[in-house]
């Protein structure tokens, strides 16, 4: 009787040796042995946490003497008793959790300041840091661990207190901003943050502003002073001069918290460096511990996606279903969507933000004018083996020189602070804040004009390529060659097509199936064979009020004739 308690609970009851058979052996010599305070209190939280293990245990302990039908009575005694202490040690949570300066975001969820070794973090209430940190103040406290129904009960009610009781304050996630500065979190150990306005940028131990962390998130370098941005172009497989603007001008709007963002989409054939072009651009403002995702099967995929990185870098993309393609383009300037929160049919999950996009593969996959309407294309050409250095050696000198490399990045996210005000653009276009906010930052790196130059080359050719590997984009235009206007319903239209040489290079799978969709994906090229002289409109004409389309072509601006079939490309994995 004067033997320690056995603990039972997370005993494997298939291991002869475990210390249950202990409990049975000493219950064979002294049939009271179950009925200990301590081993009671450890068969109750066995029976609620594992009731299989528990019924095999009571099954043993029958045999071996014990009256499980008294044990059964004293187990639902000493339930009642623990679900005192459990009270008392959320009463101790709850008295804990006082430390913390309790908050709710504008969407009511919950956070907490934290004071942690002389700095402040961010968790929300249910997270895992907010957990460890109230758990180890409980450990400081009692010398021992809260069990799981005391957590949650305490839990409940600081989240409760954060929503109902707290101030509202928004919560960002690597970039964020306030009266006028923008700030870059750091992602390090000590919470730091880098603070930028139109005097320049400096580290800063306590931002105004909050910062969430999330899983795989991982560390930037502190910036340096006096850095290169020709020296990022060491790093990059760019081809000339334009397209490495471009790839500037996309990290210096990836350092603001909003956008809109253009993608970037990079294509090229093996062995032209994509992944690694990519995963470098990512390390400079977002870096994490999966650098390169695969693209979502599901809307709920890239809803996780979104809420819980900064920067989004799809991999070896071969086609983009017009589902993802359109969330692609919401997220790519915003303006919010919604998905089901799995397990329910009626709670939504609302994603109000937008990100930045890269997108890498072998070929043109972007074949909708839409994106393509909101993208940076690049095509990367292959790296010859004489010049092909190993990965490894890349990313040792790439690590040595990033502090430099950022601080030139952010000495020109201050310039464009401080001239973004007085910056106007002659015409608007697409994504015209981000070619304002482009503007405005390149004379911290290049002659006025240098950055517009090459994004208006850029969507001349985006618009020319959605062209030709659209099929009915690419027949419209073959089409109204040598015509200046054209008049008809769908039905018409596709046996237009039809009759003219040349116009219907396409694979049968490619094709809208009907005049109804035909007239659908003529509503999608609209905008971009519009670019290249071609005016689509619709009117409903007679007393059947048939819809009738109209095409007329500008002589003015003929269209540029497709370099190869309309027909896309086959689909190249290698």
């Amino acid at each position: 009787m004067g033997e320690p308690a056995v603990d039972v609970l997370n005993i494997p009851l298939v291991d002869p040796k475990a210390p249950w058979n202990e409990l049975i052996e000493r219950t064979k010599d002294y049939s009271g042995t179950p009925f200990e305070p301590e081993t009671l209190a450890s068969l109750a939280t066995l029976k609620k946490e594992n009731p299989g293990k528990f019924e095999d245990l009571r099954s043993r302990l029958k045999k071996a003497g014990c009256r499980v039908t008294t044990l059964d009575k004293a187990l639902k005694g000493e339930s009642k008793r623990g679900n005192g202490r459990g009270q008392k040690q959320a009463d101790i949570l709850i008295r804990l959790a006082q430390d913390a300066e309790l908050f709710h975001t504008p969407d009511r969820e919950s956070f907490a300041d934290l004071q942690v070794d002389g700095h402040r973090e961010t968790w929300p209430v249910r997270s895992r840091g907010f957990r460890d940190w109230i758990e180890e103040k409980f450990l400081g406290a009692t010398g021992s661990i809260p069990n799981s129904e005391a957590l949650q009960s305490a839990l409940s009610m600081v989240e409760g207190r954060a929503r109902h009781n707290g101030p509202e304050q928004e919560v960002y996630l690597r970039v964020g901003s306030m009266d006028g500065r923008f700030y870059l979190d750091l992602c390090d150990s000590k919470w730091r943050a880098v603070e930028i306005d139109t005097q320049g940028w400096r580290v800063v131990g306590k931002s105004p502003i909050r910062f969430r962390r999330t899983k795989g998130m991982q560390s930037l370098p502190e910036p340096a002073r006096n850095g290169s941005i020709d020296t990022l172009r060491q790093f990059l497989n760019v081809g000339n001069d334009k397209d490495f603007v471009l790839v500037v001008a996309w990290i210096l709007a990836v350092l603001r918290d909003h956008g809109p963002y253009p993608a970037l989409v990079l294509s090229g054939e093996q062995g032209s460096a994509k992944s690694t072009f990519s995963r470098i651009l990512r390390s400079l403002a977002d870096p994490n511990l999966a650098p390169l995702r695969s693209l979502p099967r599901k809307d709920q995929d890239l809803f996780i996606a979104a809420n819980n990185a900064h920067v989004l870098n799809f991999d070896n993309v071969s086609t983009l279903q017009p589902w993802l393609s359109d969330m692609l383009c919401q997220l790519s300037t915003g303006g919010g969507f919604a998905v089901r929160k799995l397990y329910t049919d009626q709670d939504e999950m609302i994603f109000n933000a937008s990100r930045p996009i890269i997108l890498n593969g072998i070929e043109e996959f972007v074949t909708r004018s839409d994106l393509a309407d909101r993208a940076i294309f690049l095509t990367l050409e292959p790296i010859l083996d004489e010049r092909r250095q190993p990965e490894k050696e890349l990313w040792e000198r790439f690590e040595v020189e990033k502090p430099g490399i950022l601080g030139v990045l952010l000495d020109a996210v201050s310039h464009g602070i401080k001239h973004l005000p007085d910056t106007r653009l002659e015409s608007s276009p697409r994504m015209a804040d981000f070619a304002k906010w482009g503007a405005a930052c390149e004379g911290a790196l290049w002659e006025k004009g240098t950055f517009l130059a090459a994004y208006t080359d850029n969507r001349n050719e985006a618009v020319d390529t959605v062209i030709e590997t659209d099929p009915v984009a690419s027949a419209i235009r073959s089409m109204m060659e040598g015509e200046t206007e054209w008049r008809g319903t769908a039905t018409e239209l596709l046996q237009a097509i039809k009759e003219k040489p040349g116009a219907m290079g396409y694979r049968a799978g490619d094709w809208p199936p009907s005049p109804k969709a035909l007239s659908g994906k003529v509503s999608r090229v609209t905008p971009s064979l519009r670019k290249v002289g071609i005016h689509i409109s619709r009117k409903k004409e007679g007393h059947e009020r048939k819809r009738v389309i109209y095409i007329t072509r500008d002589p003015e601006k003929a269209p540029k004739q497709p370099s190869a079939s309309s027909a896309p490309p086959e689909n190249d994995h290698n």
